[in-house]
């Protein structure tokens, strides 16, 4: 669904209100509905909500089939490409900051998001102002206002995570004419009031959704669990370094009180399979909390030809790194640098973290009824093999995401259906084990939050040992949460909350050579991406350049840029 509200966005996007709007111009698009119309039908008004999860596209190669929704999700280059998880096989914009190069005039693909969540919040906003308007019980505004306020919330996490500093609209709805010369309507918040105000939308939200929606056009929709994640992923930022750097007082108790709202709900449990969770369409798995789904109507990139192996006829899109390979521990639960882990480099991928062998295709791997042939000569998923163009630099080929059941040639109008999940049991234990463990230390339930983690039927892994001190427990939650949560938008700002990311994405760009000797493999670690590079400046992104000329400079920088 179209609305002329589309045609203004919010202060992200201020050159939509410089533009001059001639009168030969000023007609009624015939595919666009009229704020009368929205506003006068309740249908058509809780549709125009639901679309609201949804966002436009900013950027080229964003919305493959179905327009973008929070975050990245499913697109070609996914956000993890952007971390020690993977690099992107054809660009895509990714590589400048992965080298460091980013800037306010070349944001790469990190560059619709400043605009995307202005536009959304001001959507909010025109509904909130609205919606006593339209024909419908209490009861119902009230929940769709619930809805809203969860959406507007969401959009305020993506800017304070990636920006630090917002500007806090409240419930503005910008309009074409307004006077924007006013210096204060650019104003960029502290991050304490960013993150206060939109906790703040979702405590009111968490008191009104419901714990399910009992209809499809529920599916996919905000419920008081759902608030609840997100408040506790916003605590959980708020009381970490960088965020401490920059004047936040929200305490690690305060976080781990946050987490454990969610567990406290007993609606959520962690799935007994790792692997199907992540393809379960009719999103029944009880790890799930919040996901956008999709149906052959409105499907999103297909993720088995953008990044399978060259040898199957695909594209090898997100090739993981052997930096992330090195952070799964042996299956005795031991490091693979630790001397009794019983790690081989030249058997490398025996008796590892199961979530390994669900998360990466490396060579030797069982991949659709043959092993993976990453080796050279003559490896079929080498430079030897087909389409030597999709080759992955760096060894390795995903397999987290991937559904069998999903052809590879030709999947036009048949795979991109698997959901995006936003949030997941997993991460709220985790959220709470690291911040209980901030907070006093590595106590008894810190201990079973983890171990709930890593003890999921199929992943079966040790138990942490006991006797671990803070610092000890932090670093392997640390781990925990690299592994666990490898590809699902959590490294990129876990490294960056921790104060690491100077250590991290500053260490090259490791791949695998595997060279054929007889019947033997040899493995050699090479650098698969040169010039990898982070400065201190990029904790945070950069506004881009076009947003503070069209503020008429009145928008302020984030330091360094």
């Amino acid at each position: 669904m179209k609305s002329t509200i589309f045609l203004a966005l919010a202060i992200g996007l201020a050159t939509t209100f410089t533009s001059c709007k001639e009168d030969f111009l000023d007609v009624t698009p015939t595919d666009r509905l009229s704020d009368d119309a929205i506003v006068g039908d309740s249908v058509l008004f809780e549709a125009f909500v639901i679309n609201r999860y949804l966002g436009a596209r900013q950027i080229d190669k964003e919305g493959d089939g179905a327009p973008p929704g929070f975050g990245r999700g499913w697109e070609y280059a996914l956000w993890g490409s952007l971390t020690d998880e993977s690099i992107y096989r054809s660009d895509d914009n990714t590589w400048l900051i992965q080298r460091g190069q980013l800037s306010p005039e070349n944001t790469g693909i990190a560059g619709a998001l400043w605009g995307r969540s202005y536009r959304s919040i001001r959507e909010v906003n025109y509904a909130l102002a609205h919606i006593e308007e339209v024909q419908m019980s209490q009861a119902h505004k009230n929940l769709l206002t619930a809805e809203l306020r969860f959406i507007r919330a969401f959009r305020y996490h993506d800017l304070i995570r990636n920006y630090g500093r917002v500007v806090l609209l409240g419930d503005r709805v910008a309009e074409l004419g307004d006077d924007f010369s006013d210096p204060a309507i650019f104003k960029r918040s502290s991050i304490q009031e960013g993150l206060e105000y939109a906790v703040s939308e979702l405590n009111l939200a968490a008191e009104v959704l419901p714990m399910n929606h009992s209809s499809n056009w529920g599916k996919g929709r905000a419920t008081k669990g759902a608030a609840l994640a997100l408040k506790s992923r916003l605590l959980l930022y708020a009381a970490s370094p960088l965020y401490k750097e920059n004047g936040t007082t929200v305490t690690w108790q305060q976080s781990a009180e946050a987490a454990k709202a969610v567990m406290d709900l007993n609606q959520y449990s962690i799935s007994s399979d790792y692997a199907s969770m992540f393809i379960d369409e009719e999103g029944n798995n009880s790890e799930i909390i919040f996901a956008r789904y999709y149906n052959l109507n409105s499907r999103h990139t297909a993720l088995e030809i953008a990044n399978g192996p060259n040898g199957y006829d695909a594209w090898g899109g997100n090739t993981p790194l052997q930096n992330l390979v090195d952070a799964y521990e042996m299956a005795n639960g031991r490091a693979i640098n630790d001397p009794a882990s019983g790690y081989n480099t030249q058997a490398p991928y025996t008796n590892r973290d199961p979530r390994f062998y669900a998360t990466i295709l490396y060579n030797g791997a069982q991949y659709r009824g043959r092993a993976v042939e990453t080796f050279r000569p003559g490896g079929r998923d080498s430079q030897d093999g087909p389409s030597s163009w999709n080759t992955s630099q760096t060894g390795y080929y995903l397999r987290k995401f991937m559904d069998d059941e999903n052809p590879i040639q030709n999947p036009w109008n048949v795979a991109g259906r698997q959901p995006w999940i936003y949030f997941r049991y997993a991460e709220i234990l985790l959220n709470y084990a690291e911040a209980q463990n901030e907070a006093t230390g590595p106590d008894a339930s810190v201990y079973a939050a983890v171990n709930q983690v890593r003890q999921r039927a199929g992943v079966n892994m040790p138990p942490l040992p006991q006797g671990l001190s803070q610092e000890q427990m932090r670093k392997r939650i640390q781990n925990e949460r690299q592994v666990e949560l490898a590809f699902e938008e959590h490294r990129f700002y876990d490294v960056r909350r921790w104060l690491i990311a100077e250590e991290t994405e500053n260490v090259p760009a490791y791949g695998v050579a595997v060279t054929k000797q007889g019947q033997n493999f040899i493995y050699d670690r090479k650098i698969a991406l040169e010039g990898r590079r982070f400065e201190k400046k990029h904790y945070w992104l950069p506004v881009p350049r076009a947003e503070i000329q069209a503020s008429a400079n009145k928008l302020e920088q984030n330091p360094g840029y």
